[in-house]
């Protein structure tokens, strides 16, 4: 086994045994959207903020960095919403695979960036956050807003859209640290202890949590309009990432970071979001189903190629 497959085999391994814990029924159903709110209320902001207050970052490298992923995450996602359904998908579908292609796992990326480059693949990871995170969440409201069903549309006005993201506790985190960071705060014990007990439940509990969702029924019941998604989420961003990547001369383990995080499977987040907003929510349990079991593939041959290349390389 390559070092890649190695660094990146407990991220699956727990994914796997969070599905079967679920299907083994050894907890409560009811207990995974409460781990789903722990990790995202408190365990992963504690690991973003703890993260990025102590990072040494080096805005050369992470501003192209960040300009890249923006250029990629717009840039398709605005061609898609200009061009709309086609292929015979009617809007609440266009809506899903829209999602499907453009939202990454942060839970899966932090602990992919982590298994791959350490603590600065984190820091860099996270800065991948600040970026992409705003930026999906925009265009996934607007593509609901204008192709959902139903009246989900109503709660994408900009104030709530801007709500929305000012108070993602993921952003939040991000921007937390790299203020402390700047004003030279330091995490003082026992603050920083704390944070740190915190930030070690994150990643596993995040993992298990994805492992969980999973639903192969759906999956196979669309498995065209899945495939369509798979393929936007799995190949076209990481290629366009790299691309915007080579036009901007990003290079080493921020263009690595990069490519990886947009080669993620779909988040589960897209899922909540499309039964809000009327969008195809079978279709897209389906999509973050198939993009997360194919990831276990993609992933690892994604990091090998950016290896072979001089990008950040393996472990």
């Amino acid at each position: 086994m390559g070092p890649v497959a190695v660094a990146l085999a407990p991220v699956f391994a727990l994914i796997l045994i969070g599905a079967g814990l679920r299907r083994a029924r050894l907890v409560d159903d009811a207990f995974w959207p409460a781990v789903e709110t722990l990790v995202y209320v408190l365990f992963f902001p504690a690991l973003l903020f703890r993260t990025m207050a102590s990072a040494r970052l080096d805005a050369g490298e992470v501003g192209p960095m960040a300009a890249a992923l923006a250029l990629a995450v717009w840039g398709a996602g605005l061609a898609a919403l200009a061009v709309g359904p086609r292929r015979g998908l009617d809007g609440p579908a266009f809506a899903a695979v829209f999602q499907g292609a453009i939202r990454p796992n942060t839970y899966v990326g932090l602990a992919a960036a982590a298994g791959l480059y350490g603590e600065p693949g984190l820091a860099l990871a996270a800065v991948a956050i600040a970026v992409v995170v705003p930026s999906v969440n925009l265009l996934s409201v607007a593509a609901l807003a204008r192709h959902g069903a139903g009246d989900g549309g109503g709660a994408a006005g900009p104030a709530a859209l801007a709500r929305a993201v000012a108070g993602n506790p993921l952003i939040l985190a991000v921007v937390a640290g790299i203020a402390a960071n700047l004003a030279g705060l330091p995490l003082v014990e026992p603050i920083d202890s704390t944070l740190e007990i915190l930030a070690r439940t994150a990643l596993p509990l995040g993992l298990l949590a994805v492992g969980a969702g999973l639903d192969l029924g759906a999956a196979r019941r669309a498995a065209g309009r899945v495939a369509m998604a798979a393929t936007g989420k799995l190949a076209v961003m990481p290629a366009l990432t790299a691309a915007a990547c080579l036009a901007l001369g990003v290079e080493g383990a921020p263009a690595a970071v990069a490519v990886i995080y947009t080669s993620l499977p779909t988040a589960a987040s897209a899922y909540v979001l499309s039964r809000k907003m009327g969008g195809d929510a079978p279709l897209t349990a389906g999509i973050i189903t198939a993009t997360t079991i194919a990831a276990v593939a993609t992933v690892p041959a994604v990091a090998l190629i950016l290896g072979r290349v001089g990008w950040g390389g393996a472990p």
